[in-house]
């Protein structure tokens, strides 16, 4: 049932819809909670509040949640008034949104998740033999590095064009990461964001000079993808489905939540890039109960366990993500080893290369 309701979720979402998730009520329907907070919640969260475990601690702690989906830099955009809390998936568009609202600091960040970049195992080998990815013995998850693959994008590279590749004739065409929309989706941003600071010689684009020579690389990983989707969830079940792109963006938290579920991953393999961004989900409390709710998300032990449940890390609680993954350590790093964390650009400068990665690449 909870696979179907995310498949569902995932099909709305590609329409733009705003879905409901009601987190607060006993299995048979009862209402067990006092108060009954709103919130809008970035799309890989929803499967977490919808989640019958979830339901219950909040509704024994005195709340309901009715959250409903939302590009995290799309919030920017949407009328929260009668909302609680806006929950998105990274720091940035939290930011910006507690600066609009007037919300005091400091913003509560329950748990964080690296992005990752998911292939099938024909990708992934090929991408090893041709230095752009390094494998680890079992073959289930590697490094991709990032400055080879850079150059390989900045060059066009085709996947015809790399040794080995002509055996899988799935592998056609320019090769590229699919992403989401940077200007509406938090994954999608924060993946030009490491792209730069490793195009920009390992430090943060920060003025109009150096996105104007970052500008160029950043359209042309954008531009050759043609239509985005607007949200990580979609793009990730679309990848476990078969269909779409052999590489794909997306957070840690979905690959763990999938082997969770103890669902057969299939071809599977996990590439951390060696210059990644941690997406640290935010809570923006627009009322008091907003931020109870976000608080309780952090401190309760039960909430921070059903956390590391969907794929979550959860903050200053390594050993609580390592115990969880132990048996799943042929996808997944525990200790991110060898991966290098890119500071964030100031949401002004993300927005801005957004934009021009979307558009032309240049300032005009």
């Amino acid at each position: 049932m909870r696979r179907i309701m995310g498949i569902v979720l995932a099909v709305l979402l590609v329409g733009g819809v705003a879905v409901a998730v009601v987190a607060g009520q006993d299995g048979e329907g009862r209402g067990t909670a006092t108060k009954t907070v709103r919130a809008v919640i970035g799309s890989e969260k929803a499967e977490f509040f919808a989640d019958p475990e979830v339901v219950k601690v909040l509704a024994a702690r005195g709340y309901t949640v009715k959250a409903e989906a939302s590009g995290s830099w799309a919030m920017e955009g949407l009328d929260l008034k009668g909302y609680d809390l806006a929950f998105p998936s990274s720091k940035a568009p939290a930011d910006e949104l507690a600066e609009k609202h007037r919300v005091r600091q400091p913003l509560p960040r329950p748990f964080y998740s690296p992005l990752v970049v998911v292939a099938h195992r024909s990708a992934a080998t090929v991408l090893g033999a041709n230095g752009l990815a390094s494998l680890d013995k079992g073959g289930g998850r590697g490094l991709l590095r990032m400055k080879t693959y850079l150059d390989a994008a900045g060059h066009d590279r085709t996947w015809q064009q790399l040794e080995g590749a002509g055996r899988y004739g799935e592998l056609s065409g320019t090769l590229y990461i699919a992403s989401t929309d940077p200007e509406t989706s938090s994954s999608g941003a924060l993946y030009l964001a490491a792209a730069s600071y490793v195009a920009h010689g390992g430090r943060v684009v920060a003025d109009d000079r150096a996105l104007d020579a970052t500008a160029p690389l950043l359209h042309k990983l954008v531009s050759v993808q043609g239509a985005q989707q607007s949200s990580s969830d979609a793009a990730f079940r679309d990848f476990v489905s078969g269909v779409g792109n052999p590489l794909v963006l997306v957070y840690e938290s979905q690959v763990a939540s999938l082997l969770h579920e103890q669902q057969d991953p299939g071809d599977l393999v996990v590439l951390y890039p060696d210059t990644t961004v941690n997406s640290d989900h935010t809570v923006v409390p627009l009322t008091e109960d907003g931020r109870a709710v976000g608080e309780l998300l952090g401190s309760d032990k039960d909430l921070r366990r059903l956390a590391v449940k969907h794929g979550f890390r959860p903050q200053g609680a390594a050993a609580e993500f390592t115990a969880a993954a132990g048996g799943r350590s042929a996808h997944l790093d525990r200790q991110l080893t060898g991966v290098r964390q890119a500071p964030v650009p100031t949401s002004a400068v993300l927005h801005e290369m957004a934009r021009r990665a979307r558009s032309q690449g240049d300032s005009r």
